[in-house]
């Protein structure tokens, strides 16, 4: 008996060869609507659709392959006398491939001006139960959903049965992850349109993007998915200009610097390591944003990661270049700072927008289980500051309270940042207690911290914390507060007189 394959795509790239190469295969073609079109304006002999099932197509083209003549010609198993019987009394003729792609939703939420009626209008209903028929029965169908496998599909018509049967089954299983993708971001998307934030399933779908060489650690295998519809302000979106390929490691840690250079408006530069910043600064320019940053931690900045958020021009660039730096990411390069930095053969340049724009969920891992909780987005324009202190702080040390709270939202718990007016000076993170935490801070900053200012993710739960910083020369502190001790803290500062802040807000960062 003649095959027989069904072709309905919206994608049509490398289409017309691979269908003339199954025609050269005397394998008869199915179409419709602009795949047919597209077919015989190639040249290339199509059966239509309704003539198979003997039905025209109705409601403009949302009634077209659903019809037993198809999904019977699909899932009837070659195998089963009784199957082949009854087709044959229907008069139903097997389909052996499906080549199918999908309506596309993603593109056209993706569309600023898109309509909930637009995203209606592309959910495919034919494509995916075709696809799903053919997966299911891909003991003797070939299904085929991607552009990329006809070439592999076309050779493997000259392998063995064994040989075709495997491969059809990779088919079937990329099917069937494609049509979960999809379905996944329908349900998202409708999820998302009648305001419900805790659905009783979650489902994400994710693009792969890269293959990495190993995870944190070289022991550990890992790769880079993309959100089809996520930020443009992403490093998953950045477009990579110079180096080697992005690690793990890189790729975390590049998230963290765009997180935090996000908090400014005025030129800044961020330099982070491991998930951490170790220096930040602002600047009248970009060239000495950086070089505060720089100069806020010379050492740990060794290896780093950088972030700013305004084109690298070629003063900055001859900076950057005397610095071993992992990644510099920012808007843009100018000709001059490309020309100086790709002279360093490794380090890894990347453009990406700077921007806030629309937040997304944040979704953390455990073994066994996924935590899902809002960004953390607020800032010092969202609380309710409240001087709890005898004396306010001055205009001086509120700009740099501000620094401090834009910086310390992103340091790990507990979290300490010392600042002035211009950049962070020394940086405590991740202690088991907060007065720790401190110290680390104050030890780094050194002479430095005599007039700067100390930020805290969180409250202090004594009042050593203060006393601690009033030996090392803070002069004003912001924090959340909160706690039962409150009292003694404030206390504390009264008695050296340190200028109290409290926010209202705790930033937290595990």
């Amino acid at each position: 008996m003649k095959k027989r394959a069904l072709v309905s795509v919206s994608n049509k790239d490398g289409l017309i060869p691979f269908v003339n190469g199954l025609v050269e295969k005397d394998i008869e073609i199915l179409s419709t609507g602009g795949t047919k079109r597209s077919l015989e304006e190639a040249g290339i002999p199509v059966k239509n659709v309704s003539d198979v099932t003997a039905f025209p197509e109705i409601l403009d083209g949302r009634v077209k392959t659903l019809h037993p003549s198809i999904h019977g010609g699909l899932l009837a198993r070659r195998d089963k006398t009784e199957h082949m019987e009854q087709i044959d009394e229907l008069a139903i003729t097997p389909i052996d491939y499906v080549i199918v792609n999908l309506y596309p939703f993603a593109e056209t939420i993706a569309k600023p001006d898109a309509s909930f009626d637009d995203a209606i209008e592309n959910i495919d209903i034919g494509g995916p139960s075709m696809l799903r028929s053919a997966a299911k029965n891909h003991a003797d169908v070939t299904v085929i959903v991607d552009p990329a496998d006809y070439e592999a599909v076309l050779a493997s018509l000259e392998e063995s049965d064994e040989q075709q049967r495997s491969f059809r089954k990779k088919l079937a299983a990329k099917v069937f992850r494609h049509t979960a993708a999809y379905d996944a971001l329908i349900a998202s998307y409708l999820t998302g349109a009648v305001g419900e934030r805790h659905p009783e399933s979650f489902t994400v779908t994710y693009t792969h993007k890269q293959a990495l060489r190993y995870g944190e650690n070289p022991h550990q295998k890992a790769a880079f998915y993309e959100k089809s519809t996520g930020s443009a302000s992403s490093i998953a979106k950045a477009k990579q200009l110079h180096g080697k390929e992005l690690s793990y490691n890189n790729i975390n840690d590049a998230n963290a610097a765009l997180e935090v250079i996000k908090e400014f408006t005025e030129p800044a530069a961020v330099a982070i390591k491991h998930m951490n910043p170790c220096g930040v600064a602002t600047g009248e320019s970009i060239a000495t944003a950086f070089n505060r940053a720089y100069e806020a931690d010379s050492k740990s900045i060794f290896g780093g990661i950088v972030a700013l958020n305004r084109e690298v021009d070629k003063e900055t660039a001859q900076t950057m270049s005397e610095i071993f730096l992992e990644v510099i990411l920012a808007p843009q390069f100018s000709p001059e700072a490309k020309a100086i930095l790709t002279k360093k053969k490794n380090i890894r340049l990347l453009e990406v927008a700077v921007d806030k724009g629309e937040t997304e969920d944040k979704l953390t891992s455990i073994h066994g289980g996924l935590l899902l909780q809002e960004e953390d987005t607020l800032g010092l324009d969202d609380a309710e500051l409240h001087v709890v202190t005898k004396r306010e702080p001055t205009e001086e040390e509120w700009t740099a309270l501000s620094l401090g709270w834009k910086v310390v939202k992103h340091v790990k718990s507990n979290a300490i940042v010392l600042a002035n007016g211009e950049m962070t000076v020394g940086v405590g993170a991740g202690q088991m207690n907060r007065v720790g935490s401190a110290a680390i801070a104050i030890e780094q900053a050194g002479e430095r911290a005599k007039g700067a200012v100390l930020a805290s993710d969180a409250f202090f739960p004594y009042g050593d914390t203060v006393e601690t910083a009033a030996k090392a020369g803070i002069t004003a502190i912001i924090q959340p507060g909160g706690s039962v001790r409150d009292d003694e803290s404030i206390q504390k500062a009264d008695e050296y007189g340190i200028a109290m802040v409290f926010t209202g807000l705790r930033h937290f960062k595990h």
